[in-house]
């Protein structure tokens, strides 16, 4: 059987952790940012972790991890 194809999107986008949940970056951070408030900027710094329902779905598209 030949080896399933991880989705290039989700190579770029995604990091697994050790325990198996799935760090991605906060979202809405490209542009258009003189309209958000300087609390929302500074929360949304870094990374943070997918929901359980989200990572089910990220999860199909990278079938050996990453």
């Amino acid at each position: 059987m030949p080896k399933m194809k991880t989705k290039a999107s989700v190579k770029k986008r995604f990091k697994t952790t050790a325990s198996g949940k799935i760090k991605v970056a906060q979202a809405g951070k490209r542009h258009m940012m003189i309209k958000r408030s300087n609390k929302f900027i500074r929360n949304a710094r870094g990374t943070m972790v997918l929901s359980e329902p989200d990572t089910k779905i990220v999860k199909k598209f990278m079938p050996y991890g990453l």
